[in-house]
């Protein structure tokens, strides 16, 4: 029996991009998948995918691409060309872009889309790897509606919170947003755990009782291990978000908006990607305030 849910094409299958593309396939979608390496690539087929051997191989019997690819660049070299995405798959299709990108980058992408009769959704996610895995993804998209809706299923497939927050660059915006917030409250318990430390309590109490009131956070249920046990291996890498926090700043000057703490954390992200902790987890901003703190690092 041929299923009816359309044939996927999802092209970068890194961090995100894996346990994602296996939520698809456990969902009944049939995926075809391309990304550069090669035992990525053998996760999906393990995992009841395709793989494929180039871009224009896994777009070109496509009815929904979908892109998750680290940085505007990325998404650019994937999508333009003759290799690329708009040149091989075909008019009607829908690309959608989960990757973490400039609101710019997205309006542009789109138009040059609908020139070839391929309709676009930015579509980028928050929840790090775990929310990923666990498919309670929150996806923020920006797009048409009659395009949203057809994607509904597919989204939900992949999280929990899924909102169309206005037209092509609008998830991206959000998601800018976003990662303003989750760093700036990073940095906050960041800054909690070496006081607390330093002042001798019991460390993972206080997390504990933080947690449990108006202190308490997504963030802090998240990464509370990652500062307990000093586990930084990346579920979101330093490096992104400092990509990402160049989003917002950027965008945020544009539209005239003033980000003081957001900029102070900014540098701080910064500061962490100069010192070789580019790789590790964004919760190593505690590194940061631990060298500052003259603390154990």
């Amino acid at each position: 029996m041929t299923s009816k849910l359309p044939k996927v094409a999802w092209i970068g299958l890194g961090i995100m991009g894996s346990p994602m593309s296996e939520n698809l396939i456990k969902a009944g979608y049939e995926v075809t998948g391309y990304t550069l390496e090669q035992e990525k690539l053998d996760r999906l087929a393990a995992a009841g995918g395709t793989a494929a051997g180039s871009i224009a191989e896994a777009v070109r019997d496509a009815d929904v691409v979908i892109t998750m690819v680290p940085a505007s660049p990325q998404v650019e070299a994937i999508a333009y060309g003759s290799d690329g995405i708009l040149d091989n798959v075909r008019s009607g299709a829908l690309l959608i872009d989960m990757s973490s990108i400039t609101p710019q980058t997205s309006v542009e992408l789109a138009k040059a889309a609908a020139a070839k009769g391929i309709r676009v959704l930015d579509a980028p996610v928050s929840g790090g790897e775990a929310g990923a895995v666990e498919a309670v993804l929150s996806i923020m998209v920006g797009g048409e509606q009659a395009d949203f809706d057809e994607a509904k299923p597919l989204f939900e497939a992949l999280g929990r919170t899924v909102v169309l927050c206005g037209p092509h660059g609008s998830g991206q915006t959000v998601k800018a947003a976003n990662q303003l917030i989750v760093a700036v409250n990073i940095q906050a318990c960041a800054e909690a755990v070496v006081f607390l430390e330093k002042s001798g309590v019991d460390l993972k109490a206080a997390l504990d009782v933080l947690n449990g009131g108006l202190a308490g956070s997504t963030v802090l249920t998240r990464k509370k291990d990652n500062f307990l046990n000093r586990d930084f291996k990346p579920g979101f890498r330093i490096d992104l978000h400092h990509k990402d926090m160049g989003i917002v700043t950027d965008a945020a000057r544009n539209v005239g908006a003033a980000l003081p703490v957001g900029a102070v954390v900014a540098q701080l992200v910064a500061s962490l990607r100069t010192q070789g902790d580019g790789g590790l987890d964004h919760s190593a901003l505690l590194r940061a305030v631990e060298r500052l703190s003259g603390a154990r690092v």
